[in-house]
């Protein structure tokens, strides 16, 4: 008896209703119930709808290199819908079915669209950090019970350096793991002879499936979990978040209602795609309207050439829009015009972190645009508030909620989390959500009820405060705040200080520990290049622009490289790390030099995130009991870890 496929009709793809200016605007939305604004059922639909409007425009275009003359490849929405079919009909030919993760390991690539669809269309994606240690990766495709790997074929090329040989590790060491699909370099002229058991050629095992429709014959239900992403781990180990079909959707269209996403507009999206903005606020939403996206090679925006030519590529792809995360612009920032035409761009968007004063000036001043900013976490599908196009606020006002959704500030309770106690507008505390493309919980039920209060909001951790428009205005993160003597300082206070001198480029304030006072502010600081001051001057700086006394910075360091997340966010946990080893090594010299110890003898400080500071001290050192005792004695107030270990 034959199987009689449902018969999908297409819809028409999002578009937005009416430019958003205001709160109101954003009621004016709601006033329809959400049942009706939004019919789509699954991120496939979306890919369904968007191949039978547009189907011979542009969806995807791939640069092979910086260089603006070189040309591209190009899909057609048409052709990215076939791919998507055969995807996800390889993927059920190899047993993969809705409640199966499919991991993904790839650079910047058409096939990472590919992987992504196709896997929501089949199974369950999990978009995979390249540059996570093989313990962690292991670890999360474990956790997700992972039965296909999809994967670049190369060491090389990407930026993100040896995939290929990572995915042949993993296929032994996680347990669910049936098969690796190898995907081949856009470059490559000779494919290899042939691949080890298990593994496919994603490309010829592709071709032989159905284009046209899905084999399975799946009916989508809005709850199914579409993916798992891993948090980004800037406070912790990464953790599994579910994403249902409804909450990308949701994500989906919302984007393309408050940004005014419509066909035929250009973007560049260099956001990894292994990270929840640049699958679904960058992407999704993109080609959930018509609009042509940009892949700037295979390592995006870590590629230093794309940057250096990140305005010749503009005036010769003619992009709408700019987005990337405040690092990246800073790092724009320092790439000159030299005469290139960038009249294209009418929105320039940031996100991951609050934007700094003194960049968003430089940005305006130096290209005409103003820098819009939205926020987003991994636990709400990638947006929790944008400011649209039209709108300016100053540096750290992330905009309007988004439609249909809730937004509370509350104060923090003695922990530093979210207390029962509503802050009014004007008013600093903790930013809290409920909204339609909250996340479906993390894997792990433990994580899932730490996310969320005792009622039910999301927590985001997230510190700010709601002006008189109705806008979300960040002020940073609740676990960066620097506690001294029980004052909470906000390093973003310190930050924007420091970063408005001509020559910094990116500053950081966190707390070193301090026997005393808990946490003393300091910060680390990088230079623009060709740009000299020392660290007294940058204190003296600082000091005239903090006006907070206890803010004061106790110390500046500058620094060559600002240690970074692989999405551009400055990771803080490393400079507190930095900091708790610089306070250990003041006391070891002081130490040193109370015993008369020379300081040339080799007394070994490390710092570390888990395990605190410890001193390693030379056992053949003649003084070594009596130092290991002092030392023990002054560390042991910090409140930190600390463990002083005779060595050798």
């Amino acid at each position: 008896m034959q199987t009689l496929l449902p018969v999908r009709t297409a819809a028409p793809p999002f578009k937005a209703s009416r430019p958003i200016r205001s709160l109101a605007d954003v009621h004016q939305l709601e006033a329809t119930p959400l049942a009706e604004a939004i019919t789509v059922r699954s991120t496939y639909e979306i890919f369904f709808n968007a191949a039978h409007a547009f189907g011979a425009h542009t969806a995807l275009t791939f640069l092979c290199d910086a260089d603006p003359a070189t040309p591209p490849i190009r899909w057609t929405y048409a052709e990215l819908l076939a791919g998507i079919h055969q995807t996800a009909n390889l993927l059920h030919s190899l047993g993969v079915g809705p409640q199966d993760a499919v991991a993904v390991m790839l650079p910047g690539c058409l096939e990472h669209h590919l992987a992504l669809w196709g896997g929501e269309a089949a199974g369950i994606v999990q978009p995979l950090n390249p540059l996570l240690t093989d313990e962690k990766l292991v670890s999360l495709m474990t956790a997700a019970r992972a039965k296909v790997l999809i994967t670049y074929g190369s060491d090389e090329g990407a930026g993100e350096g040896g995939m290929w040989s990572k995915a042949l590790r993993l296929r032994t060491q996680v347990p669910t793991l049936t098969t690796v699909l190898r995907v081949a370099p856009h470059d490559e002229i000779t494919a290899p002879s042939s691949l080890p058991e298990g593994v496919g050629d994603f490309k010829a095992l592709r071709a032989k499936q159905p284009s046209d429709h899905l084999a399975s014959g799946r009916s989508f239900d809005p709850e199914d979990i579409a993916a798992y992403f891993h948090t980004g781990g800037t406070t912790g180990a990464p953790k599994l978040a579910r994403h249902s079909h409804r909450a990308q959707v949701f994500t989906a269209w919302s984007c393309v209602q408050m940004q005014g996403l419509a066909a035929g507009d250009v973007t560049i999206n260099g956001y990894p795609l292994f990270h929840v903005a640049g699958v679904l606020p960058a992407a999704l939403a993109a080609m959930s309207a018509g609009v042509e996206t940009i892949i700037p090679t295979t390592a995006l925006l870590r590629n230093k050439q794309v940057v250096a030519n990140y305005w010749k590529l503009v005036e010769k792809f003619r992009p709408n829009s700019l987005s990337a995360v405040p690092t990246v612009l800073a790092a724009l920032a320092n790439v000159p015009l030299d005469g290139a035409d960038i009249s294209s761009i009418r929105y320039c968007r940031t996100g991951a972190a609050v934007l700094a004063p003194e960049l968003a000036a430089r940005f305006e001043r130096l290209f005409g645009l103003h820098v819009h900013e939205s926020f987003g976490m991994t636990e709400m599908a990638g947006i929790s508030t944008v400011t649209p196009p039209g709108v300016k606020g100053l540096a750290g006002c992330v905009g309007f909620r988004m439609p249909y959704s809730q937004m509370r500030i509350v104060a923090l309770d003695a922990q530093g989390g979210a207390s029962d106690q509503e802050m009014p507008p004007g008013e600093h505390g903790m930013v809290l959500f409920k909204s339609p493309n909250v996340f479906s919980g993390f894997l792990d039920p433990a994580d899932t009820a730490k996310a969320f209060t005792h009622d039910g909001w999301l927590a985001t951790g997230d510190l700010g405060w709601v002006d008189a428009e109705g806008r979300l205005n960040l002020t940073g993160r609740s676990k960066d705040l620097i506690i001294r003597s029980g004052h909470n300082i906000d390093p973003k206070t310190i930050e924007d200080a420091l970063g408005a001198h001509p020559a910094v480029q990116l500053c950081a304030a966190v707390g070193a520990p301090d026997a005393y006072a808990g946490e003393l502010p300091v910060v680390f600081a990088t230079l623009r290049p060709g740009a000299s001051a020392s660290a007294e001057e940058l204190m003296t700086f600082t000091a005239q622009h903090v006006d907070e006394a206890p803010a004061k910075p106790k110390a500046i360091t500058v620094i060559e490289q600002m240690p970074m997340t692989n999405v551009g966010k400055i990771y803080k946990p490393a400079l507190r790390v930095l900091a708790s080893a610089q306070v250990a090594q003041a006391l070891v010299d002081t130490a040193r030099l109370a015993l008369g110890i020379d300081p040339g003898v080799q007394v070994e400080v490390l710092s570390d995130e888990a395990t605190g500071i410890t001193v390693h001290i030379n056992n053949t050192l003649p003084q070594a009991a009596q130092l290991q005792a002092r030392l023990q004695e002054v560390l042991a107030p910090l409140p930190v870890k600390t463990r002083v270990i005779l060595v050798g």
